[in-house]
């Protein structure tokens, strides 16, 4: 159920335990940090939802949306009824010129609202007068019940209202959600947006991967937070991989970049971490180049992202620019490039995990997760 913020209506009930039961749930249970472990990404295996397509990395939008009336594919626990949902709301935003982020706004947020179904008035257990794929109240102006059980519609009315948020495309996912749904539980729509990213990733040729440039989409470039909400830390290639033969036991990935070069947030989330790294003999010594025979990370940041999955940002030059509970926006500011701690010179040492594991056990190679988010980097050397 929504409002619309009009005179009359403070804000919503609850919505009853049953259909919140509906609802997909990615959750894990979080571990305590270890400095000297690592972490990576990679889309999530069967048990986190599954990867459920294969997309070249080049696919970034330009065949646009499937036929809503074809054929649809088996998506995690979802039918073909409600992937073609989902297949109408994205087509409405296509069709309306939204940018490819607004179609991952609003995927997760009928996720969210009805688990992509076409919810009638359910009597008592209905909250409020609320139907449809959002769950839009008639007596708050959104239109008369017959409207709002029209998919094409309700997506339409949700847009135009995302439209009207300033910032919506920058802010994180569940706030830009929230801003429209005003809902009672502000924070669950973020939990969908890594699967709402999947979907539209398959049922519009990779437009999660994309930007729009005037009136094409094409595959988001350096500096750029492509629909998924993702974005490149810092430009440049990777040059010293996850897990190589020769060095097992790194984590994650060292992008080379000059000292002072700004690192960004590779997606929106909350800072769980930021601080200096103790050495192996447990000295704070951060504010000075590390070397080869040191531990650790330096000044070092992690962050927690949608989906339980947390990045690291490793070997700053100075105090990170953020402080542990910051919410930080998807490029956002959180540190310079440095060579402190366990460092030969100055680079990004990148990591992400997965699960809220934030130990070496949570690892995963970085560059296939952010390759299918549309925020490649270049090849290891």
């Amino acid at each position: 159920m929504t409002v619309d913020g009009m005179p009359g209506e403070a804000g919503r009930r609850p919505r009853p335990a049953r259909r919140l039961a509906l609802a997909v749930a990615l959750t894990a249970a979080f571990a305590l940090l270890c400095c000297t472990g690592g972490a990576a990404g990679m889309f999530f295996d069967a048990a986190d939802q599954g990867e459920i397509f294969a997309l070249s990395a080049s696919d970034c939008g330009e065949g646009g949306p499937v036929d809503v009336n074809g054929p649809m594919p088996s998506v995690a626990s979802y039918s073909s009824s409600q992937l073609r949902n989902a297949a109408v709301i994205i087509r409405v935003g296509a069709d309306l010129k939204v940018p490819p982020r607004g179609w991952v706004i609003a995927v997760a947020t009928a996720m969210q609202e009805s688990t992509l179904n076409n919810l009638p008035h359910l009597g008592t257990e209905n909250d409020h007068d609320s139907v449809g794929l959002f769950q839009q109240r008639p007596s708050q102006g959104w239109g008369r019940p017959a409207q709002l059980r029209d998919p094409a519609y309700s997506a339409r009315k949700f847009y135009q209202k995302l439209l009207t948020v300033k910032g919506w495309q920058t802010m994180p996912l569940t706030e830009a959600a929230q801003r429209v749904q005003v809902s009672a539980y502000p924070d669950a729509y973020a939990k969908h947006e890594p699967v709402a990213t999947e979907i539209v990733n398959l049922l519009a040729s990779g437009a999660a991967r994309s930007v729009r440039a005037g009136e094409e989409l094409r595959c988001a470039g350096a500096g750029e937070v492509a629909a998924s909400g993702w974005t490149h830390p810092v430009p440049g290639s990777v040059g010293s991989g996850f897990r190589t033969g020769g060095r097992p036991d790194h984590h994650g990935v060292d992008i080379a970049a000059p000292k002072g070069t700004v690192i960004r947030a590779a997606a929106a989330g909350r800072v769980l971490v930021s601080q200096c790294d103790p050495d192996q003999y447990g000295r704070l010594s951060c504010n000075v180049d590390g070397s080869p025979a040191k531990q650790g990370c330096g000044w070092f940041v992690d962050i927690l992202h949608a989906g339980n999955v947390v990045t690291r940002y490793c070997h700053m030059v100075e105090k990170p620019l953020v402080n542990e509970g910051d919410r930080v926006a998807a490029g956002q500011q959180i540190g310079k490039v440095g060579s402190s701690g366990n460092s030969s010179g100055p680079h990004l040492h990148f990591e992400v995990h997965r699960r809220g594991d934030r130990s070496a056990a949570g690892a995963v190679d970085p560059v296939p997760f952010m390759r299918q988010r549309g925020a490649a980097f270049g090849k290891a050397t």
